[in-house]
């Protein structure tokens, strides 16, 4: 479904702006940073700072929703400061800003186990004005979607047996530009509150399971990282596909965490491979990946498409051909990510007898994938992160509902 551009003077009309902190060396980059947060009448710039000492000092008076964080600065960096800005002001979400580069990779997922919520990679100078346009769409529906989702946590909570006067705004759906090659979902989905869940959840798959399949974007990293720590010894029978939201050397660097994480090979897909059992296979940053058999093997098949949900790699298309290489016999994760792409893929691994669980809203960073494949009616299971290894651990090795 394509979404369209909610009016951000509607946005700003129902609820107070999202406070933002802007932490970067250059005052060309905080000066622009803050004429964008400020032209859309969402964003309000508490604070602007050149390193992250002043960000600290500052962090508790400003009481920012969003921290932009660029990563490398002098006197103090980033990585520096990450930690004292959570302990000063918990909550808020922090956002870092690393060049495309394998150590701009690197430590940007050293920022999010440190508990940044998510990254964004900065413009490549060489693709010019284009390269800045789909720099600020991203980073706008980036900070609209933590912003709002930082806002609602820190509700106070109703005594309990009274319902609130008035549920918190749902994020508003944000268009991005298609030809962006691996932009994150960038389109908000709508939170899928309670009402609209299905009262009723799937019956789980009496198949044994034939593959792992996940999806995940924003706060994906850290999910990735728990569920593969406690199903690592599980997972030596079968193949797992990731696909998660990120660009090129980005994803090379995470297949790198997860291999670690579960003590099983796991690297980038390469066009054309079998599929075998005991490995891992990440989809490579700017390109879409899925499945196809041939002569009765599984290989991994990479192409050039549109985007799709405004994404490339896009785990829609992985899902889809998922459930038709390997049916019922697929186990899908749907982790914590912004917009709703994987929603579709999931009903059609549900459709065809496979199991799909998705992350619950408490435990993700921003509760968009999972919350809409919840509300398509696709879910066999809605757990918190905490709990999904000792779910899918009893599901691959035979234990049943």
């Amino acid at each position: 479904m394509t979404m369209t551009p909610a009016s951000s003077t509607a946005a700003s009309s129902q609820a107070p702006p999202i406070k933002v902190m802007i932490v970067d060396d250059s005052v060309f980059m905080r000066g622009v940073l803050s004429n964008w947060f400020g032209e859309t009448g969402e964003f309000h710039v508490v604070a602007s700072h050149a390193n992250g000492r002043r960000a600290a000092d500052d962090v508790q008076r400003a009481q920012p929703d969003v921290i932009i964080l660029d990563l490398e600065m002098p006197d103090m960096d980033g990585l520096t400061a990450l930690p004292l800005l959570l302990e000063r002001k918990p909550g808020t979400a922090v956002l870092v800003a690393s060049s495309l580069t394998r150590r701009g990779a690197e430590v940007s997922l050293r920022a999010l186990t440190l508990g940044a919520a998510d990254y964004i990679p900065k413009p490549d100078a060489t693709r010019g004005v284009t390269a800045a346009e789909e720099f600020r769409a991203e980073l706008m529906a980036k900070a609209r979607g933590l912003g709002q989702r930082s806002r609602r946590r820190h509700l106070p909570r109703p005594p309990v047996g009274l319902a609130p006067a008035s549920a918190p705004a749902a994020p508003a759906p944000v268009s991005a530009p298609a030809s962006a090659p691996s932009a994150p979902a960038v389109a908000a989905a709508p939170s899928a509150s309670a009402s609209k869940l299905p009262q009723k959840l799937r019956s789980y798959s009496m198949m044994p399971v034939g593959v792992l399949a996940i999806g995940s974007s924003t706060g994906g990293p850290q999910a990735l990282t728990k569920v593969f720590t406690d199903i690592g010894p599980s997972i030596g029978h079968l193949p797992v596909l990731i696909v998660q939201h990120m660009p090129p050397t980005f994803t090379a660097i995470l297949a790198e965490h997860v291999a670690r994480a579960s003590g099983r090979p796991c690297a980038e897909a390469k066009d054309g491979e079998d599929i075998v059992a005991g490995r891992i296979y990440v989809a490579p940053g700017g390109i879409h990946m899925d499945v196809v058999r041939e002569g009765g093997t599984p290989k991994i098949r990479l192409f050039d498409g549109p985007a799709v949900n405004f994404c490339k790699p896009a785990v829609d298309p992985m899902f889809q051909a998922v459930a038709s290489v390997y049916g019922a016999a697929t186990l899908a994760l749907v982790l914590t990510g912004m917009g709703s792409d994987g929603a579709k893929g999931a009903l059609r691994i549900a459709e065809a007898g496979g199991s799909v669980i998705a992350q619950d809203e408490e435990s993700s960073v921003v509760w968009g994938m999972p919350g809409a494949t919840a509300a398509i009616g696709a879910c066999a299971g809605i757990l918190p992160i905490g709990d999904l290894g000792r779910k899918v651990t009893r599901l691959i090795v035979g234990g049943r509902e």
